[in-house]
C-alpha cells in the first residue's frame, strides 16, 4: 500500500514487519488504532504493554533488537515517567505519545534525546505517528553529509541526524566536502555552514550545482550570521534551504524531511517518465 504522510512524504517501498516495535500505552482506543493502522499500512505487528511490569517483561524475553518504541509519558505502574526514563536508560529509540504537554514537558523530552514526540490532541494524531514510525524506519536509506569548520556544530548537527536515524558523513571543510561527494554519490543532503575559511558555503554551493543538480542533491546552508540577506545569496547560489542558528529541533527536522521528500518525488516523476519512454520506444 502506497502511504501518503500528513507532511507530504510518500512510502511505497517493501513490507516493514520484520522490525520489533514495542507499545508502552493503556488506552485501549489508541492501541487498537496504532495497532491496525501500522499492521494495515507496514504490515508491522506491534507489542503491546499496558503497564510498566509488561514493558519491562517485554524487554526481559527476548534478545531480539527493539527497533523502536512508541510511549506514553506516564503508564500504570509508572506514573512519573519511569518507563520512559527506562527505554531512555535501555538506549531504544522512543517516540512519545501523549495527551500531556506544555512547554517544560516538551523541553525536558528533547533534552532525553527521543526521536519524536506526538500529540494525542488531534484527529491525526495516529496518521502522524504513522509517518514518524516510517520516517524513523527508512531514514536510514538517506546519506547526509554536513559541512562545518566548528567540530562543535558538526557533532551536534550528527549527533541530531543519527537520532532520526540517518546516515551521515562530516567534513570540516569545503575541499573535504567536495572529496566526500565525488566518493559518495549516494549523498542527497548537504548541510552546509556559510563562513568557512577556505570555501565559504555560497562556494561550496556553487561548486556541487557544477556537477551535480537539484533533481540529485539537496543543499541547506545554515549560519549564525544576523544577516538576513544570507537566505537569498544561498538560494541564487543554488541551494534549496536557508536555516539561522540556533535551530529549534522539531522545525530543523521538518526541513530536512521536506527537502528529502522533495528529492524522492523528483525521483520517482523521472524514473516513471524514463519508462514511459522506453515504451513509447518499443
Amino acid at each position: 500500500m502506497t502511504f501518503l504522510g500528513i507532511s507530504g512524504m510518500q512510502y511505497s517501498g517493501e513490507s516493514l514487519g520484520k522490525s520489533r516495535i514495542l507499545l508502552a500505552e493503556d488506552s485501549n482506543v489508541f492501541t487498537s488504532m496504532i495497532g491496525m493502522r501500522l499492521k494495515e499500512l507496514f504490515d508491522i505487528d506491534i507489542e503491546i504493554c499496558r503497564n510498566f511490569e509488561d514493558l519491562q517483561l517485554a524487554y526481559d524475553r527476548s534478545t531480539d533488537p527493539i527497533m523502536l518504541a512508541i510511549s506514553n509519558i506516564n503508564l500504570p505502574g509508572a506514573e512519573n515517567g519511569e518507563a520512559l526514563e527506562y527505554l531512555i536508560d535501555l538506549s531504544i529509540p522512543t517516540i512519545v505519545f501523549t495527551g500531556t504537554f506544555h512547554q517544560e514537558t516538551r523541553d525536558k523530552l528533547l533534552t532525553k534525546d527521543i526521536v519524536d514526540y506526538i500529540l494525542k490532541d488531534n484527529v491525526f494524531a495516529v496518521e502522524m505517528l504513522a509517518e514518524s514510525v516510517c520516517r524513523f524506519l527508512t531514514n536510514h536509506r538517506h546519506h547526509v553529509l554536513i559541512v562545518d569548520d566548528s567540530p562543535t556544530a558538526r557533532a551536534l548537527l550528527s549527533s541530531r541526524l543519527k537520532r532520526y536515524n540517518f546516515r551521515v558523513s562530516t567534513a570540516e571543510n569545503g575541499a573535504k566536502a567536495l572529496e566526500i561527494l565525488k566518493k559518495n554519490s549516494d549523498i542527497g543532503l548537504v548541510i552546509t555552514d556559510y563562513n568557512m575559511p577556505d570555501i565559504d558555503g555560497f562556494e561550496l554551493t556553487r561548486r556541487i550545482r557544477s556537477v551535480r543538480g537539484s533533481h540529485e542533491l539537496r543543499i541547506i546552508g545554515v549560519s549564525s550570521s544576523s544577516d538576513r540577506h544570507l537566505s537569498a545569496r544561498f538560494l541564487k547560489a543554488g541551494g534549496n534551504d536557508f536555516m539561522l542558528r540556533p535551530f529549534i529541533d522539531e522545525e530543523f527536522y521538518c526541513r530536512v524531511n521536506q527537502n528529502l521528500d522533495t528529492l524522492i518525488q523528483i525521483r520517482s516523476m523521472r524514473s516513471a517518465r524514463s519508462v514511459g519512454d522506453i515504451k513509447n520506444v518499443a
